[in-house]
Parts: C-alpha cells; sequence; structure tokens
C-alpha cells in the first residue's frame, strides 16, 4: 500500500468519525454505527458484527433509518459477504477491513487519483461508498471538501514521514 493508500484510508476513518470516536479502543475498527440508543464498540473480530442475525441498529426513527455499519470504514454487511468471499478473508480483523476498503477505492478509481496527487478526485470518486463524503445523496452529515483536503495532506506528511 502506498502512503497516499494509507493516508487516504486514515482520512476515511477520520470522516466518518471511527478513528477519532471516544469509545474505539482499536483505532476505529472496533466502531459500530452510532443510531438512537447511542455508539457502540464490538470486541469480535471473527466476522462482521451482524452477520449472525443481528438486527441492524435503527440510526432514526422517522423517517426510518437502519444500517449495519460497523469498523472503521463502516462497512455493511450486504457488502462484506461479497467483499469477503472476492478477497479470501477469514475475519473482520483490521487488515481485512483495510483490504475491503482499499479494493473499494481501486473499484472507484481512487487509487489512480492518489497516484496522480488527486486527492480531491479520489474524494468525488468515493462519495458513493462513505456517506460522509461531500457528493452523495444519503442524506448524512458530510464533511466539507476543504477540511478533508487539509486533513489528507496532513494525514499524508505522517504517512510520508513514517516510510
Amino acid at each position: 500500500m502506498t502512503p497516499q493508500e494509507r493516508a487516504f484510508l486514515s482520512l476515511i476513518a477520520w470522516s466518518e468519525g471511527t478513528s477519532t470516536s471516544p469509545i474505539t479502543k482499536n483505532d476505529g475498527y472496533d466502531v459500530i454505527v452510532s443510531g438512537v440508543d447511542g455508539p457502540e464498540v464490538f470486541t469480535e473480530y471473527r466476522d462482521h458484527p451482524f452477520a449472525f442475525g443481528r438486527p441492524a441498529k435503527i440510526v432514526r426513527h422517522v423517517p426510518l433509518l437502519t444500517s449495519t455499519a460497523s469498523g472503521r470504514y463502516q462497512l455493511l454487511l450486504r457488502y462484506w459477504r461479497s467483499y469477503q468471499t472476492m478477497l479470501g478473508l477469514k475475519d473482520f480483523s483490521s487488515d481485512s477491513q483495510d483490504a475491503v476498503a482499499l479494493r473499494q477505492m481501486k473499484e472507484q478509481g481512487a487509487c489512480a487519483h492518489l497516484a496522480n496527487n488527486d486527492p480531491e478526485s479520489a474524494i468525488w470518486a468515493c462519495a458513493n461508498i462513505w456517506a460522509s463524503l461531500p457528493g452523495n445523496t444519503y442524506g448524512q452529515r458530510q464533511n466539507a471538501l476543504g477540511e478533508l483536503l487539509e486533513k489528507y495532506n496532513e494525514v499524508l506528511a505522517t504517512h510520508t514521514n513514517q516510510a
């Protein structure tokens, strides 16, 4: 994984609010979508937290919105199963969560944009996956593009210095 890809993964986690959640004990990899009952984490990584029939969390009552979004990148159970099979993943560990998010980025062309030093296009390319990115129609909180670019550059400098 390139420093740009690592930085973008960190940006997504920051934007989704998982890595900065006050209840995370694992850099956001353990966060379940916040619902009407408040924030929650999970501690068992053998599979997606909703894999064994747990009902989706109620995010809001009117109009009703439920979600199975879990982990650092708030992956829905319905997508987890496909990516788990496609990538041969054995669990919902941090490595598996990173692998799925990286695959989603590649499918959207974001990695090519990052390789061309164009994080703005990468953000727009991924807006249909992550509700916190601008440009989607999910009706949820979106972060401003300028704030996202500033954060990306900040995180990229950290990842570049570690490389």
